[in-house]
């Protein structure tokens, strides 16, 4: 984990290849305490990703908990009928 105070973050170039090199947030201080916290684009959309598709997961499991499930074979004859293929 890297932390910077504040003042550093006018060095942008510096701050950017970090980002990059590691992988992984910066986090920025200010009097010593957190404020902001400065990443790579690449990092920041895999992480959403991960967010996204946990989201997902807990849905499906919330549906099959629920019983909002059909079974495959005839779910797909539904949508073949429905759909006249």
């Amino acid at each position: 984990m890297q932390i910077i105070p504040m003042r550093d973050l006018k060095n942008t170039v510096e701050i950017e290849r970090r980002c990059a090199e590691a992988n992984e947030p910066i986090f920025v201080t200010k009097n010593g305490y957190g404020r902001l916290v400065v990443m790579d684009i690449e990092y920041y959309e895999r992480t959403m990703r991960k967010i996204e598709e946990a989201n997902l997961l807990k849905k499906g499991l919330s549906d099959y908990e629920n019983g909002k499930v059909s079974e495959g074979k005839k779910a797909l004859k539904k949508l073949r009928e429905k759909n006249g293929i």
